[in-house]
Order: structure tokens, then C-alpha cells, then sequence
């Protein structure tokens, strides 16, 4: 496999992460929702600063890419201003909260994502990567998604405080959950985690107070494209398709690479996936080269031709990091010294069935060219 660095960090507005085509700056809307006014202000920041290109991350997060090192200062200004950047760097470094986009003004998920907000400065000093997920709908649409320290609705019908790494959580009182949740990163520091990194390796028993044996409440129909769901091919959109949504009251951001609307405006379908049975739904495929300094081969035009001729899920990947999906794909291609290793029911780094294999001779393997 061609050699790449892991960076023990995620980037956010204030801590921006170099790539081949210029800083990344990520920005954790409030909540996952981005109002339409904030809409308009990312668009032109996206474009004065940057490229006009922004991501959909797997947090549910944006990033604005290409942004130029001089025009960083003016960027977190307009941030912070819009309410999408805290204006403390220490509080937006841990602001890595992942909520169930489905949530309502009032009910849990929203209470207890505000609370948590609102405490971020109690929390310890953690792993750069560590997260929050908080899933307490009727069923859990996050049942998927990674997040260190959970609050999930059980199936029970009460919400639980779980730990990654382990199948089952503990009741938790209603008003209590974020005094959980601090308590059990204080284990997690207390007890050796920041040699783990993450709770899921944390081999250390859990305190009595999160170690319950309730599971969380099953999971939740998956989202897909149609009405106001779009879908967002690679999580890349152009700074002009959300200027060009309409009148729309806002967006939420989903870990699937799909928006949520609110309002009753019909969003324009403009480069958008809006057909449920799109073969797009079923690609992961990083930024490639040349946007990515670590990657020696072009990704995403490549897995467009490629998609519609591969069943179940495919993966195109720079290189073995395999940034856009960490779960095992159906079909797992890797970039290495500039042409590509395949695998099936793998992982980037896995080791390949075949190797060295160059664009033309994949499509036609699989029948696509």
C-alpha cells in the first residue's frame, strides 16, 4: 500500500487542515441546521475565501475548501459573526456533536444537544477525534454512526448512557444525561483513555453508573432522496447550489450525505440526487487527486463511470486511509503509486486480490467500458 500519514486530529474553523487544493476550514452548524440566511453567507464565503467547493463530512459537518491562508482571519470573522464558528477556539475544538437530524425544537434530542452545548467547558481534555452522539428520538437514526459517549433512546422506551465498544447502555434520568455524559469522559481521561484514543479501543471496565445492560432502541428507516430529501453525490456541492435552493427556511446536515429541507419551498434540482434508486447512493469516494496531497489517482469522475456496472456498495479510495468510508465496502478499490488495488468485502488498507490495475482495464472488468 503507498504511504500516508493519519492525522490524530479533525479540523475545525480554527485548527484548518492543508490539502492539495488549499486550507479546509470545517464548520459545525449549530445543531446540524443551517438557517437560510447562514446559507447565503457560507455560499459568498465559500467563494471569496475559497474555491466555492464545500463538503458534507460523515459528521455531519461542512468544510469549506481551497480557502487561501490570507484570507483565514476574514473568514472566522464572518464565522463567528453568522453563529457557525464559537468565538472561544477550546470550545469549538470540542464541539464534535453529532445529532439525529429528525429532532424538533423541545424534544430530547434538541434539550439535551443544547445542554451539552452549553457545558462543553466541563468537559477534560480529550483525543482530538473523540465525539458526542446524541440519538434520543423514537428509534435510533444514528444507530449506525460512530460516536465515543452516546445518549440513545433503549428499548426500554427510556433514553441510556452507552459507551462505543459496547452493545448495551444504563438508564439515565430525564434532566441528567449530560451530567452522564461529563462523568463518563472523566472515566475515560481518569482511567488511561487518551492512550486509547478512543473509547471503542478502551479496554478498561466501565464504572458501575455506565455499565447497564439495556440495548438501544432499534434503528431507524434509513433516509433516502425525494421531496424535500436531497441527496449530495460524494457530499460535494458548488457554493451556487445552496444559493440556488429557493425559498427554503433551512437546511439540516445528515452523516449520509443527504440534506433535510425545512420550509415549503421546492429546492431546485440542480445537481442534486433526488431519485432513491441513483447508483451514486451506493459510492464512497474521497476528494482524490489532486485535491488530496496523500492520493495518486483521480477518484470521483472515475467512480461516476464505474457505479452503475457494480452491485452493492463500492469504494474509491486515494489511497489505504479510506477517508470517505470506514465500514468494508462491496467492492474496494485503492489508489497506490498512481493506479488502483482491488478487494471485495474490504477496507482500504485490507490486502488486495489483485493489483496495479489501471482505470481502463477496472471498467472493463466490470463491463463499463
Amino acid at each position: 500500500m503507498s504511504s500516508f500519514a493519519v492525522k490524530g486530529w479533525c479540523p475545525d474553523a480554527w485548527h484548518p487542515m492543508a490539502a492539495g487544493d488549499g486550507l479546509i476550514v470545517r464548520v459545525r452548524p449549530m445543531l446540524g441546521r443551517v438557517t437560510r440566511a447562514q446559507m447565503t453567507v457560507l455560499a459568498e464565503a465559500a467563494t471569496v475565501h475559497g474555491n466555492g467547493q464545500i463538503d458534507l463530512t460523515s459528521r455531519a459537518n461542512l468544510q469549506l475548501r481551497g480557502v487561501r491562508e490570507a484570507a483565514l482571519s476574514a473568514l472566522l470573522t464572518t464565522l463567528v459573526a453568522t453563529g457557525l464558528v464559537d468565538p472561544d477556539p477550546v470550545i469549538e475544538t470540542r464541539r464534535n456533536l453529532l445529532v439525529a437530524p429528525d429532532w424538533q425544537e423541545g424534544d430530547d434530542t434538541a434539550r439535551i444537544a443544547r445542554s451539552l452545548i452549553a457545558r462543553l467547558g466541563e468537559l477534560p481534555e480529550l483525543p482530538g477525534k473523540v465525539g458526542f452522539v446524541i440519538d434520543a428520538g423514537e428509534a435510533c437514526a444514528l444507530f449506525h454512526e460512530g460516536g465515543d459517549f452516546r445518549i440513545e433512546r433503549g428499548q426500554h422506551g427510556g433514553l441510556i448512557l452507552r459507551a462505543d465498544g459496547h452493545a448495551t447502555g444504563s438508564v439515565v434520568e430525564q434532566g441528567a444525561e449530560v451530567d452522564a455524559l461529563l462523568a463518563l469522559t472523566h472515566w475515560f481521561i481518569e482511567s488511561g483513555g487518551r492512550g486509547s484514543g478512543r473509547m471503542a479501543r478502551h479496554r478498561a471496565t466501565l464504572p458501575p453508573f455506565a455499565a447497564g445492560a439495556i440495548p438501544p432502541a432499534h434503528p431507524a428507516r434509513p433516509v433516502v432522496p425525494g421531496g424535500h430529501v436531497l441527496g449530495v453525490p460524494f457530499g460535494r456541492m458548488a457554493a451556487e447550489q445552496l444559493l440556488g435552493l429557493g425559498p427554503i427556511d433551512a437546511i439540516r446536515l445528515t452523516p449520509w450525505r443527504m440534506l433535510l429541507i425545512e420550509g415549503r419551498g421546492t429546492p431546485a434540482n440542480d445537481g442534486w440526487i433526488t431519485d432513491a434508486g441513483d447508483p451514486l447512493l451506493r459510492v464512497d469516494a474521497c476528494p482524490g487527486e489532486p485535491d488530496c496531497p496523500q492520493s495518486t489517482v483521480e477518484t470521483r469522475a472515475f467512480a461516476r463511470r464505474l457505479a452503475p456496472h457494480v452491485t452493492g456498495r463500492l469504494h474509491v479510495s486515494g489511497c489505504a486511509k479510506g477517508c470517505a468510508r470506514a465500514a468494508p465496502a462491496d467492492v474496494m478499490l485503492t489508489g497506490r503509486d498512481g493506479r488502483l488495488d482491488l478487494a471485495t468485502d474490504a477496507r482500504a488498507a485490507d490486502p488486495p486480490l489483485q493489483s496495479g490495475l489501471t482505470q481502463a482495464a477496472l471498467l472493463a472488468h466490470f463491463g463499463a467500458d
